[in-house]
């Protein structure tokens, strides 16, 4: 379902900044601030479920654009892709559109922790996703630097001692209203490039920085938590100074595989695809940085772990690019001494550096202010994604820019905010880390922060999360849920004929002669037990039973994969039931900890004070709750549930023999 772009797209792009005048006095559902990763899927998103939607940002023609690292996906950030993908966002149909060097990582492991990876080509991303939001219905855009936010009394029917009502623009002069806004700020929010010991305000190289009131309401006027943090990136390279023979060649994968389940293919054929290159740090780097200590990646890695060598990637920015990305040389040092340190890397002797790396400094806030839907729990109508949560990584933003935008447009709508659970998604394990334990440093996804992750797989993504897109959040289309239904509906069918082939082990060595099928045990084995085996594929039952299996062989590949896990994630069902009855636990955001009758010591009545969890299972996460705390808090939880029933139930009664007393009273 690849599709052409829409052309002369720059062109089409001046009049979507239309003058900021016009806006004043028009009420928006939803204001997403910022247009980097998280801000356009918020903006899409929020669009998708109904809302009327305005994204501001400083640059309309810098949407979308890969502000460091030209690549999508890898181990733990690929899951996160395809789960974006599967609730109908935008990033994994640009990354096909844009890729120029698909792999899939991890490939030697087991499928569940495969890491779908692509180098991309800077200016179709940015293209594409463009030309995304200007085809988007309810959808405007607008340049603009957010000065403040509008703020007024809450909703005393609503939780939350404040309430978001729109956003002033820098000039001061403009406001424009909203029911709910997303800040997708990124490394604006006061931010700080530094090269050296040189600093100046700004969030990306090349643009203004951001208005200084944003950070200044947040923390005075919402008494919101925040601290700062630091992350880099490496100087671009121009690539005919580099020696690339003397650097190993990595090639593609020679079958791209999309990022998106509505595609087959990628844009960029196979053979056109573009290769990446690996050297290594040597001693001579190590010696640099000791003279010249600075810090972010590649400075860290070298004081924390002396004498070894470094992997270092050189990575293609794009087809006619003549720059490349030298990743994992993320550094801050001064030009001259980038450029020395670089020329000590064998490919690199006689290289030349295009633009120096950099630094940036900027506010978070803790977002163990937030609840699950993203929203801040002290401000309605308030909604935080991306790194000003403490993340770091285009996929990170992306899904946490999805959900909140989907939140804030159903929040606006007058609908209840839904969440993930970290049992069935990716994007619900960064959320509920996020919420329930905050960040010291970047947080950035992995596998092994996924208990479930057998069932969590980058092939099944669409199976658990388009249905709950469509039918829970709004923000699938129709087109994607059909094609989900019929792609279940037929691994369905599927494993239900697999099953159906029932034979002892004798009947099956005769129709797999090739197969290692110990004929000792006399017991019968369906094909579904036969595919768990290594050797065996589907390609291989279905040439023996056609008649059975031949329909199902798009779907090759996955039923092997749901062959493989079928026993983990049986193993797994009990425990992810336990905790999604923890996690259907409400606790109240008004709770009053410190005087709740309950046997809890001082120091986890002040966690859960300062934390305040929206559920019983988000408790049992943070760090410092004990188990007893825990057992006492859930039967704390039981009883006031109990009592709420009664209560209901009492009403209900009350109410209903009201109505037959009022009837009785009209008969006579």
């Amino acid at each position: 379902m690849l599709r052409k772009k829409l052309p002369f797209l720059h062109s089409l792009l001046s009049p979507v900044s239309r003058h900021v005048g016009h806006l004043t006095g028009h009420q928006y559902d939803v204001i997403v601030v910022g247009g980097g990763h998280a801000g356009t899927e918020a903006a899409a998103a929020a669009a998708r479920v109904g809302a009327e939607t305005l994204l501001i940002t400083q640059k309309i023609h810098t949407i979308g654009a890969l502000s460091c690292n030209p690549s999508l996906g890898g181990v733990g950030k690929g899951q996160l892709v395809k789960e974006v993908d599967a609730l109908d966002g935008l990033c994994g149909r640009a990354g096909d559109w844009a890729g120029i060097h698909f792999s899939i990582l991890n490939r030697r492991k087991g499928p569940a922790v495969w890491g779908p990876r692509a180098q991309l080509d800077r200016q179709r991303y940015r293209d594409f996703i463009q030309s995304e939001l200007l085809s988007t219905p309810r959808l405007t855009m607008v340049e603009g630097s957010v000065e403040e936010l509008l703020v007024t009394e809450p909703n005393p029917e609503e939780p939350g001692h404040h309430r978001v009502t729109g956003i002033r623009l820098a000039n001061g002069s403009h406001a424009i209203s909203a029911r709910s806004v997303v800040l997708t700020t990124g490394t604006f929010l006061s931010g700080s490039l530094f090269v050296g010991q040189t600093t100046s305000p700004g969030g990306r190289i090349g643009d203004a920085p951001s208005s200084a009131g944003l950070s200044h309401t947040l923390r005075e006027r919402l008494g919101l938590r925040t601290g700062r943090l630091r992350t880099g990136t490496p100087p671009r390279i121009v690539k005919d100074s580099v020696d690339l023979s003397l650097a190993k060649l990595h090639l593609p994968d020679s079958h791209p595989t999309p990022f998106s389940f509505l595609n087959t293919h990628t844009h960029c054929k196979p053979e056109e695809q573009l290769p990446c290159y690996l050297t290594f740090t040597t001693p001579g780097v190590e010696r640099l940085f000791h003279h010249f200590l600075y810090c972010p990646s590649i400075e860290s890695r070298v004081l924390r772990f002396p004498g070894r060598s470094h992997q270092v990637w050189l990575e293609p920015e794009g087809v006619t690019s003549d720059l490349l990305y030298p990743q994992g040389l993320s550094m801050t040092m001064p030009p001259d001494i980038q450029l020395r340190l670089i020329r000590e890397i064998p490919p690199m002797r006689r290289a030349e550096i295009h633009t120096p790396g950099y630094g940036v400094q900027y506010d978070f806030v803790c977002p163990t202010q937030l609840s699950p839907a993203l929203q801040v729990k002290s401000t309605q109508g308030l909604f935080l994604a991306g790194q000003i949560n403490g993340t770091t990584g285009y996929e990170e933003a992306a899904a946490q820019g999805l959900w909140a935008g989907a939140n804030a447009a159903r929040s606006a709508l007058s609908m209840p905010t839904v969440t993930l659970s970290r049992t069935e998604s990716y994007i619900g394990v960064l959320i509920d880390d996020l919420v329930s334990r905050g960040v010291t440093e970047p947080y950035r996804m992995f596998t092994s922060r996924a208990e479930f992750r057998t069932s969590l797989r980058p092939d099944n993504a669409d199976l658990r999360l388009t249905p709950k897109g469509f039918e829970e959040v709004g923000c699938v289309s129709s087109v994607r849920y059909q094609e989900s239904l019929r792609v279940r509906n037929s691994l369905q069918d599927a494993l239900t004929a697999l099953q159906a082939l029932f034979l002892s082990t004798s009947s099956w060595k005769k129709k797999l002669p090739s197969v290692p099928i110990s004929e000792t045990k006399s017991t019968l084995l369906t094909g579904l037990d036969l595919l768990q085996y290594n050797d065996v594929t589907f390609e291989m039952l279905a040439s023996a039973f056609p008649e059975s299996l031949s329909s199902f062989m798009e779907f090759a590949q996955r039923l092997k994969i749901e062959a493989v896990y079928k026993p983990h994630c049986d193993l797994n069902k009990k425990e992810i039931e336990r905790i999604q009855r923890e996690e259907n636990m409400s606790l109240p955001q008004d709770i009053d900890y410190f005087s709740l009758p309950v046997s809890l010591s001082d120091e986890v009545r002040e966690i859960l004070d300062r934390v305040r969890p929206s559920t019983l299972g988000a408790a049992t996460r943070l760090e410092g709750i004990t188990p007893a705390a825990v057992v006492n808090l859930l039967n704390y939880v039981r009883v006031t549930e109990k009592k709420k029933e009664t209560h209901r139930n009492q009403r209900q009664q009350e109410a209903q023999r009201d109505e037959e007393l009022c009837a009785n009273s009209t008969v006579q």
